[in-house]
């Protein structure tokens, strides 16, 4: 039975401490079905199970009642099987939607501009860029009048290291409708992006959005 098995060697444990990709078929098996029958173990009932299927060849093919056919799984467990099975199959399958990718402030402000513009209050938002300038995250950070003390370097670089960003984009709105840079605008994007480039993370611009204009801190020589 399971509890025969040193620790170390028990699918769960083994997993924990080498990691999914060092299993075998029959272990990662048998974390999905978790327990035996009252006469094997869980890892016999695996094993058994596979061999019922020539491997992961038939198994990836089996039917809830084909599962349930074999002794030692019942219906939860062959709705366990299963929905891990799709999920696999939907993984190998999965493809990411075509990402918008950045060239110029006009793509920015493309990007945003029909949503923000009509904004009561200020918005401050990032755009988290891979290496291709695709946009692979967008998240609004703040709300409320911009200034250094509430946008914080420490919370936008959390989420662009979190993301695997290459670089980042930094906007915001008037709801005056009016982008032209404050001092504190250009105060808050200096400091940005001296804390960017001491990350390796580059700050390609800060667009401020207004109504259906907008500003681009980069092309004014801002930053």
């Amino acid at each position: 039975m399971i509890k025969d098995i040193p620790m170390s060697e028990r699918p769960r444990e083994k997993m924990a401490k080498e990691g999914a990709e060092r299993l075998s078929n029959q272990e990662l098996l048998a974390i999905l079905l978790r327990t035996g029958t009252k006469t094997e173990s869980v890892l016999q009932l695996s094993q058994r199970v596979l061999f019922h299927y020539d491997g992961l060849r038939l198994l990836k093919e089996a039917t809830i009642e084909e599962l349930q056919s074999i002794k030692g799984i019942g219906k939860a467990k062959a709705l366990e099987l299963q929905a891990a099975l799709e999920l696999g199959r939907r993984i190998y399958t999965f493809q990411e939607d075509e990402r918008y990718v950045i060239r110029s402030p006009e793509d920015v402000a493309g990007y945003v501009m029909e949503e923000m513009r009509f904004l009561t209050q200020e918005h401050f938002v990032i755009l988290c860029l891979n290496t291709k300038n695709q946009v692979i995250h967008r998240q609004t950070l703040f709300i409320g009048s911009l200034n250094s003390s509430i946008v914080h370097p420490r919370e936008l670089f959390k989420e662009a290291l979190r993301r695997s960003a290459a670089s980042v984009i930094c906007l915001h709105n008037h709801p005056s409708g009016d982008p032209a840079p404050s001092s504190e605008d250009i105060e808050v994007t200096n400091r940005l992006t001296e804390c960017g480039r001491i990350l390796g993370i580059d700050v390609l611009d800060h667009v401020i959005i207004g109504d259906r204009k907008f500003t681009s801190l980069k092309e004014k020589g801002c930053m």
